[in-house]
């Protein structure tokens, strides 16, 4: 009996660990800045909505459903544009990358079993998947403009 309590206690905290871990870095991808920022050009370019759903979220009471379909938009867009590349990504950022795709994933489903009793929380999952999305069009930017030097 004892060892199945501390079983289950190691494997709880390890699991609350990793996830701390995981949101953690997470955030630390998603807060560090490039020497040029690509988001908005690409986005202009490409004809997303993020900046815009961004905006939209600093509003009183904004739809919340339509700016995730937007974002959601915006999220095949680039990962389609960043899967395709011509020039492939390294193998760090390729984690990175990853990475904030299940992020993404995570922020959608946390959206998803929110959005109907905290629309404060909603809000805050919208916005980090904004940051995601921001993310990747800088990326995407960087890659072009990496490709048209090379």
């Amino acid at each position: 009996m004892i060892e199945l309590i501390a079983t289950l206690i190691i494997t709880t905290s390890s699991a609350a660990l990793f996830a701390y871990w995981f949101r953690y870095t997470c955030m630390l991808i998603l807060s560090a800045k490039t020497t040029r920022d690509y988001a908005a050009s690409v986005a202009e370019a490409n004809q997303l909505s993020f900046v815009h759903v961004q905006a939209t979220l600093r509003e009183a009471s904004p739809d919340l459903a339509v700016l995730k379909d937007a974002l959601d938009r915006d999220y095949k867009v680039l990962t389609y544009l960043l899967k395709h590349a011509s020039n492939p990504s390294s193998a760090d950022t390729a984690i990175e990358d990853r990475m904030l795709e299940v992020n993404y994933k995570l922020m959608q489903a946390w959206y998803s079993a929110c959005r109907h009793f905290s629309p404060a929380a909603a809000r805050r999952a919208l916005d980090e998947m904004t940051t995601v999305v921001a993310h990747f069009a800088n990326a995407m930017g960087e890659r072009a403009v990496a490709g048209a030097a090379a």
